[in-house]
């Protein structure tokens, strides 16, 4: 392990040798001056780890010398040691940005303390987050090899983004890559969990809340005529994306209730999103509302009337209220809403449906710079924090904050970051997303897939006699075999949905109130 330099500045610095010898020992290099104008040249000269800094010194004082220190080198780690607990040094101290305050007398343990929190850091928290999902490692291996139920499968999906969030910024990028091969036997297991499962939900009182159940069961309990609700539904969010931008939240918001739910299959907008706002599966959708269901091979817009299908299942449900439906597909947009929110406080429901993660998966597919900037998972959620820190759906969440909304957060569905081309050959009519197609006499690898060769038994609609769906497992992505190899590389390592996995199926639902 590389030394750490530590600068030691004080007036009397004789007395510290104790403590110099003691760190010595510890493997630290200390070079020592007694004023802060001394402090100042030598930080020009040589390069140091850290500074140990007095506060009372003649000259130059602590602060002062603080001040110029941070001109020069604004990331160099300052601990302030002195004498004085006067509230008035220690919030100009920590207004400077110290790295730490240590009143004196100091012991040699606290100085040590004060280091490796400041030093080893990342090093102590990687060891050890690293000795901790060594542990766990095995369990999540034996809870996998007995998983059951749906309600099992989110537990251990919810433990699998956990580790992920806690062992994206260690070092040991080893570790990093068992969780990717454990998280890919998951869907493995998971994949062939829903295929036996999946059709047995539909009318089953142990079904788990599922898209088209997700409005009657969630969210009409929350909503009054007491108290205004934001329903916000943002596309395609993964429940790592919602953990990773939910602590921005938590200064305008607390939450109160968190239940993941399930998205239908295809995981796909106008599947899922159309069974959100209808609660009706798109089987029944097609039945009961012919003027507003679109199939794939119809043309024209699939998702032009959630407002439609929402006001019927409203009525359906007999909720006499008064509601306004925003669909954001732009910043443009998304700037108009916030500008004018107050308009919305005499709503009991305001429902925005906010595109932009959709936007941006699709662009990662058709862009090169998103394609890098979104280059893994880690990335993905890293921009999908940055967006939200400066979008107008911030500003919409805090004006509804301020005005005493409750808040509810959801998604349709997830996305895949798709690896591996499964070959698929279709008629000209086949439909065209990657994780699911539709059409007459599809030809795939069995083994690649969960098929439904009547679509009738999981509610889909039947758009002529002998068509069938198939969605892909893993992160799979079904390709043509003609132009392939182009094909495939276009598309390999973009975000996708559409199929079975645990990314797009198990997603976050929150309701929160206002702070």
């Amino acid at each position: 392990m590389s030394t750490f330099k530590i600068l030691w500045v004080d007036d009397e610095i004789d007395l510290l040798k104790p403590h110099i010898l003691f760190l010595e020992k510890k493997n630290y290099e200390v070079t020592t001056c007694t004023s802060g104008t001394e402090a100042i040249e030598m930080i020009d000269e040589q390069n140091f780890d850290i500074v140990l800094l007095d506060e009372n010194m003649p000259g130059l004082t602590g602060l002062e010398t603080l001040a110029e220190l941070k001109e020069k080198q604004n990331n160099l780690p300052v601990v302030m040691i002195t004498k004085s607990e006067e509230e008035y040094i220690m919030e100009e101290a920590i207004g400077s940005k110290i790295a730490d305050y240590l009143i004196k007398p100091v012991n040699p343990n606290q100085i040590l303390l004060s280091l490796k929190k400041n030093l080893d850091h990342s090093r102590l928290i990687s060891e050890k987050t690293t000795s901790n999902y060594q542990q766990e490692f095995r369990k999540i291996a034996m809870d996998m090899a007995m998983v059951n139920s749906i309600e099992e499968w989110i537990e251990l999906y919810q433990k699998l983004i956990y580790w992920e969030l806690q062992l994206e910024d260690i070092e040991d990028t080893g570790m990093f890559e068992i969780l990717e091969s454990q998280k890919h036997e998951a869907n493995v297991q998971f994949g062939k969990f829903v295929d036996k499962m999946y059709p047995k939900w539909f009318g089953d009182d142990e079904a788990p809340i599922m898209s088209h159940t997700l409005f009657r069961q969630l969210i009409a309990p929350e909503i009054s005529k007491a108290q205004p609700t934001l329903l916000v539904v943002v596309d395609n969010l993964r429940y790592d994306q919602w953990r990773a931008f939910e602590p921005i939240l938590n200064a305008h918001y607390k939450k109160e209730k968190e239940v993941p739910f399930v998205s239908i299959l295809p995981t796909a907008t106008q599947y899922a999103r159309n069974a959100i706002f209808s609660g009706l599966m798109p089987s029944d959708m097609e039945k009961l509302h012919p003027q507003y269901w679109k199939n794939d091979t119809d043309e024209g817009g699939k998702n032009l009337h959630e407002n439609d299908f929402l006001k019927a299942q409203l009525k359906r449900l007999g909720l006499d209220i008064k509601h306004e439906y925003h669909k954001i597909t732009s910043l443009r947009g998304g700037r108009k809403l916030a500008d004018n929110f107050k308009s919305q406080k005499d709503n009991d429901l305001t429902v925005v449906v906010y595109n932009f993660v959709d936007m941006l998966s699709h662009a990662k597919t058709e862009m090169d710079v998103v394609k890098e900037l979104a280059s893994d998972d880690k990335a993905y959620r890293s921009l999908t924090v940055s967006w939200f820190k400066n979008s107008p759906l911030l500003d919409i969440i805090q004006q509804s904050q301020r005005l005493g909304f409750k808040l509810i957060i959801t998604t349709d569905h997830g996305t895949i970051n798709v690896k591996h081309p499964s070959k698929v050959v279709g008629d000209k009519n086949t439909s065209l997303n990657l994780r699911y197609k539709t059409g007459r006499s599809l030809t795939y690898e069995q083994k690649d897939v969960l098929a439904a060769k009547d679509p009738r038994s999981i509610h889909l609609p039947v758009i002529n006699m002998s068509s069938s769906f198939i969605f892909a497992k893993t992160d799979l992505f079904f390709a043509y075999p003609n132009n392939y190899n182009h094909y495939v590389s276009y598309f390999r390592n973009t975000y996708q949905h559409g199929g079975v996995s645990l990314e797009e199926m198990i997603i976050p639902f929150a309701v929160l109130s206002p702070r």
